[in-house]
């Protein structure tokens, strides 16, 4: 999106780069994460960046053929940040000197000690003469630059916050847009502040935007939108609808693999609020066929994808002069698709989503999301007026509740998984708890289980209930329910859901586990 004030993060493969680019556009001022090894002169000149930001990185500045950004970088009169590695590139890019690290370094929580001298970049820290970061660096600048001087130090980082001020270029050792750094984002705003940004990025400004460029980009021809019922997928509908109207299609492929009741919700909420053309698909049926005795879950994930795609084209094919498909690609799968040293990643899980149909059925995609963040697609929604208690739901993944039956699904497993699944979300809302937690659902375990009810002994299926508290889906850690909580759960659970005689709790983090079961 043009038209507003661009800051851009140069990457060097830090994991939390990413947490940059919220602080910042929680401060209203728009900016995008590139790779460095995209930055060239020419992307500089193109890109007219009014600051930069150099990211950490798990490379050495010592090492041969260490990754640097263009000299360009600084000699552009634009204020420049360094964090962590891009600190350590700054200086051996303009004359310093960082040592590797030996008996020098820092991992977590780490205390500055101010200086004597004074710096806008730090108004607001310091009420005492020190402040609590957050480091993670092996290697430390050792000598810094010429016209460099010093504003506050660690124990093992002599240099941990550096500035010219003449040249506007400023440093620090630490990570200051990570939680454990408690001013961190006073630190940035501060920053965005020297190089004069407004804050003029604002969600009301990108839907006028993103409506003008759909509507020039599509001029008359027809969109057709895979709708899943998810926030994704809803908010670009609608949005999409708004800028074309009678000009788009959604198709919702409905593979019964969706949670109680959801599939008449989402149908109903979008034909009776935004009398949407859309296509019903009904192909239950065809996705239990394919499924039949599958126990793997990649296969099963595998399976439901090429399923998706070959219903959508179905039903696509019909729509006359559909030229564009829409996708609710956001801007963290934009980043997550670039690798960022050109090597192969480890496949953890598959992904459900429409990969290849555009070439295949001839359209040009439009991913009207892919530069915001889940949470500003959750204020773009409500700015849409979507209700809120759709906005906030919980994630709910493309495969729906395959992956919360592992092992073979059949109907039987899915009726039981549904109810259960129902009453725990409405415990958790009963209990005023639904917005605390991220996501929260039942999965159904491959295995039955002797018990007694009524003095006779059952034989049925034992759950895992599962509740994750996370900022981005990124790690998570489980959500400390009381003891009383899910007893209650627990009991209502096995009097109300047939089929059902033990519960259990998944106290996992994510690492080592994953949110979802498969």
């Amino acid at each position: 999106m043009q038209n507003h004030q661009r800051l851009l993060i140069i990457d060097f493969g830090s994991q939390v780069t990413q947490l940059i680019a919220r602080r910042l556009r929680e401060l209203s001022i728009y900016c995008e994460i590139h790779p460095f090894q995209n930055v060239t002169e020419k992307f500089l000149q193109e890109f007219k960046a009014e600051a930069i930001i150099l990211s950490g990185g798990p490379s050495s500045i010592t090492d041969e053929n260490s990754p640097k950004p263009p000299n360009l970088v600084f000699e552009l009169d634009i204020p420049v940040l360094g964090i962590c590695y891009g600190q350590q590139v700054m200086m051996a890019m303009l004359g310093g000197h960082v040592d590797k690290g030996v008996g020098t370094a820092e991992f977590g929580r780490a205390i500055l000690h101010k200086t004597d001298r004074e710096t806008p970049l730090l108004e607001g820290w310091f009420s005492t003469n020190q402040e609590q970061v957050w480091m993670s660096h092996g290697d430390h600048v050792s000598k810094i630059a010429p016209g460099f001087e010093v504003f506050a130090t660690s124990q093992n980082a002599p240099f941990a916050i550096i500035a010219n001020h003449e040249r506007k270029l400023y440093a620090v050792q630490f990570h200051p847009e990570v939680h454990h750094t408690p001013k961190g984002s006073t630190l940035l705003e501060n920053f965005c502040r020297i190089a004069g940004f407004s804050g003029d990025w604002t969600i009301k400004g990108y839907r006028e935007q993103a409506i003008a460029k759909i509507r020039e980009e599509v001029g008359d021809k027809q969109v057709i939108c895979g709708l899943s019922g998810g926030v994704d997928s809803s908010v670009t509908a609608v949005l999409i609808h708004e800028a074309i109207g009678e000009q788009l299609t959604c198709v919702f492929v409905d593979h019964g693999l969706l949670r109680k009741n959801e599939a008449q919700e989402v149908i109903k909420m979008f034909r009776d609020n935004y009398n949407m053309s859309l296509i019903h698909a009904e192909e239950q049926e065809l996705f239990f066929s394919k499924l039949d005795g599958q126990k793997d879950p990649e296969t099963k994930r595998k399976i439901i994808g090429g399923l998706f795609i070959e219903v959508f084209q179905k039903y696509a094919k019909n729509i006359k002069d559909a030229k564009f498909l829409a996708q609710g690609t956001l801007y963290p799968d934009v980043i997550e698709s670039i690798s960022f040293d050109g090597g192969p990643s480890v496949t953890i899980k598959s992904h459900h989503n429409v990969g290849g149909l555009p070439e295949k059925m001839g359209l040009k995609l439009i991913e009207p999301l892919r530069e915001l963040f889940k949470d500003e697609v959750r204020q773009l929604g409500v700015d849409l007026g979507l209700p809120k208690s759709f906005i906030g739901r919980h994630p709910f993944p493309g495969p729906g509740l395959a992956i919360r039956c592992p092992g073979e699904i059949t109907k039987e497993k899915l009726n039981i998984l549904r109810e259960a699944d129902a009453v725990f979300i409405d415990q958790i809302k009963k209990h005023g708890l639904y917005d605390e937690i991220w996501q929260a659902f039942v999965t159904i375990l491959p295995v039955r289980t002797v018990g007694v009810m009524g003095d006779a002994r059952t034989y049925d299926y034992a759950c895992a209930l599962r509740a994750v508290t996370s900022v981005d889906g990124m790690t998570a850690d489980y959500y400390p329910f009381e003891h009383s909580f899910l007893a209650e759960t627990a009991t209502r659970m096995i009097n109300e859901v047939t089929g059902i005689n033990r519960i259990t709790y998944d106290i996992t983090s994510k690492p080592p586990g994953t949110i979802e079961w498969e």
